[in-house]
This record gives structure tokens, sequence and C-alpha cells, in this order.
């Protein structure tokens, strides 16, 4: 569409809002759409930083030893988390990116009985967290990468989705613990632009519950493996 390729720079309030309700936008989806209206065409970019978690938030995650919790960036690529989170997704323990994950490994397919479901959210949620900063070379490297390697990524990126990352219900597959479902909530970072803290947790007294104290049981001397710290594609 035009706003997203930066060539209707200053629609107006009542333009946008028309387009929203003309094509059924939900409120995220409406949300981002003034985000790209904001635009105000080529910015030039501060320096380009590594992404730090804080030394309180991740002594806070540490505390939690029956709650897997993870910090991740705009780009969805995992900065921290604790050992729990780490032993129920292995991406979390590798530092890794959550969308590249999910798409190439072939072994999300059997963490995710309900693959289609998580692979439709995740993206959706990538559009939301990247914002209107769509021309970041690190998130265009990211997006073209996918793109290149994984059809089901390029379909579901054409489709312009955006639903942003707050709570919702996952059913995993773990080789250990067997299958269970787990909530999540997810909490933006204040003073880390971008970070948000997502965090799992399961129905109490439930079959799902107890398979998560397990997981915590048998993995609790194993030591945390804190995440790279994650540079900008410029930096590479």
């Amino acid at each position: 569409m035009r706003l997203e390729q930066g060539r209707d720079r200053h629609p107006s309030e009542q333009v946008l809002e028309a387009l929203a309700r003309a094509l059924q936008l939900d409120d995220d989806a409406t949300a981002h759409l003034h985000d790209l209206a904001r635009r105000d065409g080529p910015r030039r970019r501060a320096r380009p930083r590594v992404e730090r978690v804080r030394p309180g938030l991740l002594r806070m995650m540490d505390a939690w030893p029956n709650s897997p919790a993870f910090v991740i960036g705009r780009r969805m690529d995992v900065l921290a988390a604790n050992r729990l989170a780490g032993a129920l997704n292995p991406v979390c323990a590798a530092g890794g990116n959550m969308v590249r994950t999910l798409f190439l490994d072939p072994e999300s397919r059997e963490l995710y009985p309900h693959f289609d479901k998580v692979a439709d959210e995740t993206v959706a949620s990538l559009r939301a967290s990247a914002g209107a900063d769509t021309d970041d070379p690190a998130l265009f490297e990211l997006v073209g990468e996918l793109s290149l390697k994984s059809a089901h990524f390029r379909r579901l990126w054409a489709r312009h989705e955006v639903r942003a990352k707050t709570s919702g219900e996952k059913v995993m597959r773990h080789p250990l613990v067997g299958e269970l479902t787990v909530t999540y909530e997810t909490l933006t970072v204040n003073g880390a632009a971008g970070q948000q803290l997502v965090v799992y947790h399961a129905e109490p007294g439930s079959a799902s519950e107890r398979a998560l104290r397990l997981l915590a049981t048998m993995t609790a001397e194993a030591p945390r493996t804190p995440a790279p710290r994650v540079r900008r594609a410029a930096e590479r």
C-alpha cells in the first residue's frame, strides 16, 4: 500500500480512519496504519546500539524458578531468558531469533502441535513490534532471509497482518515432559525501546502446571546460558 511504501506521507486523520473502517482493521492494525502515516520520509539513523537487558530484570527472571520468562527485542531476538524458559524452548537458551527458528528449524513443528496458528501470530507480532520502522536494515535482512528460505513465511508476511503480542495460549509438545498448555503475558519494558518481557504460566493444579514443575526440577542445577548481545546488521 502507498503508506507502507512511504509514497503518501501526509494523509489526514479522517482519511486514515476512513481507510481503517473500509479495510475493517482491528485496533492493532489501525495503530500500525497511523504509525506508518507519521513517517516523514527517509530518516537519518542513530549509531547502531547493542541491545542489552538491565541486570535487575535478569535477576527478577532468575527469581522465578517455576515460570519461564524471556526478553525479546523489536525484531523478536531473544535477549535474555531464565533457566526454565531455555528448558521449555531451546531457542531461548541459544539466544536466537524467535521468527527465524520457528520457520527454519524443523523441530519447531514438533514443539508446536498447532504450528500454523503459532506461525500466523508470530508474523503478525513481528509486524506490530517493528512498527513503522520497516526500513530497519536488520529487519530487512531478517525478512529477506526468511522470504527466500520459507514459502510459508513469505505468504504470511505478504498478508500485512498486524497483531501485538499481549497475551494468549500455546500448546507445546516437550520431549521430556510431554504435551502441556501454557498461557503467556507480554509486558513492555519501560526505558528499553522495543524490549518486551514474556512470561509463561500454567493453570494452577493442572497437568500442565505439574509438567512445568517437573521440568524445573529436572533442570534446576543446569547453569543459565545468557543470550549473546544482539547487534544490528550494520554492526556485523
